[in-house]
């Protein structure tokens, strides 16, 4: 009898053991990412606390968490640095030629910016430590370090080169995160880092889906015309002087500008609820005053600098207008999107502080990729439309809102973000349009999707 009670005993602790050990893993894993603490507890003192010479004297290791997933320990030298990975397994399709042609084939690799990744950077010279880097998305450019300060560590949180948080104190020995967890990292930052800044849910961006693919079907009956607009009688208007434009009669395409694209945008949002297209003239308020001295403030008397910004504004009010059943101007309206997420930079001249939006200029569109990523994640299901301000670079005293653009970010199935970007009636990629307008800014102003939208 007193042999059985021991047995279960000694049968209850380990089943104690392994189920603490599965809440554990629970734990770390309920963001979704493959995550290595218990390994990086194991390897701290041949891998992350040993001397460069004994790191090199080290094979890479294959070794599986408590859920049975595995990580590769391995190290990368740089001229001034030396790095520790400890990253997850991810299966990619790699292509072999052989004789009857190419092979694809589903191949383990372990990506050190991998969703799950953790790196530790330490200096050649010394080997001290320098940061400590954890991979949480499938964007890579998407990350948090932590960096010994003093007898402690700061963070950052990084998107797409533009710092959310920087130097942030976390209050907690730097050593720590050789072996916390993600859900550890979180609980400790939770206070001073904005996570809802990277935490999206990909189920949220359906309307964004169904329009643009409502878009993209229609573009090929679309050309574009410097100053064509359908009005609120449905004719193709000159949008400045509401004058009628003559169609070619043997054309089946219908001419648009860049503001009268936005439009049509608009009035396939507005229609099913009001029966009608938006009018024509509201829209070229001006909501920009200039000053009179000054060269733009002598040309602003001449040429309409902001028609671009004032129409986003105003489009973009009209439809929240039509949506509520109440009036808003553009100032009322609270269309402007004026947020600030980022304290600093990174560029190819290293860190530099970063003034994210400017009063009737908007963004540099530099940070264009990363306020959408954010955006995309505090305000799902909305998109953007933009006024692109150029500058004459015969005359850089002249600024100019002359393009419109719409932007419609989302996030993959898969956690990737994305963007659709339309312009002047045709279709690009994020990455053409930040390099086509790398040296301008962009102001822009929110409109909810919505599945119901027909433009004609």
């Amino acid at each position: 009898m007193y042999f059985m009670i021991k047995m279960m005993k000694k049968t209850i602790l380990a089943f104690s053991f392994i189920l603490a050990g599965f809440c554990l893993f629970a734990e770390n894993n309920s963001f979704g990412i493959p995550d290595s603490a218990e390994i990086r507890r194991d390897i701290r003192e041949t891998w992350l606390e040993a001397p460069l010479t004994t790191v090199r004297n080290n094979k890479p290791e294959l070794l599986n968490n408590i859920a049975g997933q595995k990580f590769q320990v391995r190290l990368e030298e740089s001229d001034s640095t030396f790095n520790i990975f400890v990253s997850p397994e991810m299966m990619m399709n790699v292509d072999f030629m052989s004789d009857t042609g190419k092979i694809t084939k589903k191949q383990e690799v372990y990506p050190g910016d991998a969703t799950g990744s953790w790196v530790l950077i330490r200096n050649k010279k010394d080997g001290k430590p320098i940061r400590i880097r954890y991979y949480f998305v499938p964007n890579s450019d998407v990350y948090i370090q932590f960096s010994p300060y003093n007898r402690t560590s700061v963070c950052d949180l990084v998107i797409f080169g533009n710092y959310a948080v920087k130097n942030v104190p976390t209050g907690i020995p730097f050593d720590r995160f050789y072996t916390a967890s993600f859900a550890e990292v979180q609980r400790i930052t939770k206070i001073n880092v904005p996570w809802n800044f990277v935490t999206c849910d990909s189920e949220m961006y359906h309307s964004v889906h169904q329009m643009a693919a409502v878009i993209r079907e229609k573009l090929p009956g679309i050309v574009y015309h410097d100053t064509a607009m359908i009005d609120e009688n449905n004719k193709t208007v000159d949008f400045a002087t509401g004058k009628e434009i003559q169609l070619e009669e043997d054309s089946d395409k219908q001419p648009l500008s860049s503001a009268g694209f936005l439009k049509w945008i608009a009035d396939g949002l507005v229609e099913p609820i009001a029966g009608g297209k938006l009018k024509r003239y509201p829209l070229l308020c001006q909501t920009v005053e200039y000053k009179d001295i000054g060269y733009q403030g002598v040309l602003s008397n001449q040429y309409s600098l902001s028609f671009a910004l004032d129409f986003v504004r105003n489009l973009s009010s009209a439809v929240l207008s039509v949506n509520t059943g109440m009036v808003y101007k553009f100032n009322e309206s609270g269309v402007d999107v004026t947020i600030e997420p980022f304290a600093t930079g990174l560029t190819d001249n290293g860190i530099v502080n970063t003034v994210t939006f400017i009063k009737d200029c908007g963004y540099n569109i530099d940070v264009l990729r990363s306020l959408l990523y954010v955006l995309a994640n505090t305000e799902p299901g909305t998109i953007y439309f933009g006024a692109i301000r150029e500058t004459d670079y015969r005359s850089p005293e002249v600024k100019v809102f002359n393009k419109n653009v719409v932007l419609m970010p989302y996030f993959e199935t898969n956690g990737l973000f994305n963007c659709y970007v339309f312009i002047n009636g045709t279709e690009m990629t994020l990455s053409d349009l930040l390099s086509r307008f790398r040296k301008d800014f962009v102001y822009l102003t929110r409109v909810r999707s919505n599945d119901t939208f027909f433009p004609e």
